[in-house]
């Protein structure tokens, strides 16, 4: 998830009024991308599952309420191992570390987004990997590993060769399609090259049947004001952490 400072607190669950608040399966994208769609990418049991290290660093509980959750937790990261996790904020138990809490919001589309194909994107893959990772590098829009494009449909704008600007799909809860890895260099901002990858990506994701969210950093009120006026709205804020196990 995207890293940001730790200044905005997070709400549970979505508000009445946000929209689609009913899809509950957005309260917790991971564990329902790591059940679903994401089933063959999962390391875990019925309780915790993470995606391979190489893929994304994400971990995902089924619920935080069940006393077995702890002892899965460290079964599967390991004691004395940090990990990051994101939703709900649970009460840790004695000798569980938290280490930082970020502020971030979940955009949902709305009927006013309007996506459309363009036609300088290109997909990208495993042969634009070192690629995909430098630019990444270069914007730091969150976190990216070198089999992140596994997850779904990646496409970029090349200019001399050189990749300038990408965008893609990452979590992907059933009937759900995450939009990440918003980037574009510095020297190219300011052309909406960011916002035609965004409705490219969308409109793909509506294609196959999906609706598309985002997730960003509460304090990223630039991206958020874009992402808006393209068409998103906040469904709910939620929070980017990250803890230790007991060693």
């Amino acid at each position: 998830m995207p890293h940001s400072s730790f200044d905005v607190g997070a709400v549970s669950s979505a508000d009445a009024s946000a929209p689609h608040a009913d899809a509950l399966v957005l309260d917790n994208a991971a564990w329902h991308s790591l059940i679903g769609p994401h089933a063959r990418f999962a390391i875990g049991n019925d309780l915790v599952r993470r995606y391979p290290d190489d893929v994304a660093p994400f971990l995902a509980v089924r619920t935080w309420d069940d006393p077995g959750v702890w002892d899965a937790l460290i079964e599967l990261v390991g004691p004395g191992a940090q990990f990051g996790y994101s939703g709900a904020d649970p009460v840790f138990p004695p000798g569980w570390e938290v280490l930082g809490r970020g502020a971030g919001v979940q955009l949902v589309e709305t009927p006013a987004l309007d996506p459309r194909p363009d036609d300088e994107t290109i997909v990208l893959g495993a042969d634009d990997a070192a690629d995909m990772l430098a630019i990444v590098e270069r914007n730091q829009p969150g976190p990216f590993r070198p089999r992140t494009h596994e997850l779904g449909r990646y496409v970029g704008i090349r200019r001399d060769g050189r990749l300038i600007a990408m965008a893609g799909e990452r979590l992907h809860p059933e009937g759900w399609t995450e939009i990440s890895a918003v980037s574009t260099d510095a020297g190219f901002r300011g052309q909406g090259l960011a916002s035609r990858l965004v409705l490219d990506v969308a409109f793909h994701i509506r294609e196959r049947g999906d609706r598309a969210l985002m997730h960003a950093a509460a304090t990223n009120v630039t991206a958020i004001a874009i992402y808006e006026r393209l068409g998103f709205a906040l469904r709910r804020r939620t929070t980017f952490a990250t803890a230790r196990t007991p060693a």
